[in-house]
């Protein structure tokens, strides 16, 4: 009876002790370790809303005014304009997936350029936002898309 319980402790302890032994490691791991996207998590939300095609929600993310560019067609444009000019884009081209292939950034600047499979085609999206302040809200300025060259 002695050594069924023995058996029975050592095996709840060989259980437990792994166990909280990686609680504690994940749990010093995220208390140090900075975020996965670290200076870029303010795309997170953008690459979302470019994924699901809710230019409602991207263009929460937009500056006052803002220079976009869809396909071929430039304009410096509104909130407002710019939110309807991405929902005909993505009436017309059901986005699918989105891409981050290339993130750069410098002071209160953030740059993102990724490839949109939307409506069947691949776009190259680019993605220049800027913050007024260090640790302010960053907001779109350059919003380009464009149809990806068949020498990718």
């Amino acid at each position: 009876m002695k050594k069924i319980r023995l058996i029975i402790w050592l095996g709840t302890l060989l259980l437990t002790v792994p166990a909280w032994a990686q609680v504690k490691k994940t749990s010093a791991v995220q208390s140090f370790a900075p975020s996965p996207d670290g200076d870029f998590a303010v795309f997170n939300s953008i690459t979302k809303y470019l994924t699901a095609g809710d230019a409602a929600s991207l263009s929460s993310w937009f500056a006052d005014n803002l220079d976009v560019t869809i396909i071929s067609t430039q304009r410096n444009c509104s909130k407002s304009q710019a939110r309807q000019i991405l929902r005909t884009f993505f009436s017309a081209y059901t986005p699918r997936s989105f891409e981050v292939t290339h993130k750069a950034s410098e002071a209160n600047k953030k740059y993102l350029i990724g490839v949109l499979n939307a409506g069947g085609e691949l776009f190259e999206v680019t993605i220049y936002a800027t913050s007024p302040s260090s640790g302010g809200t960053y907001k779109i300025q350059q919003l380009a898309i464009s149809r990806q060259s068949a020498a990718y």
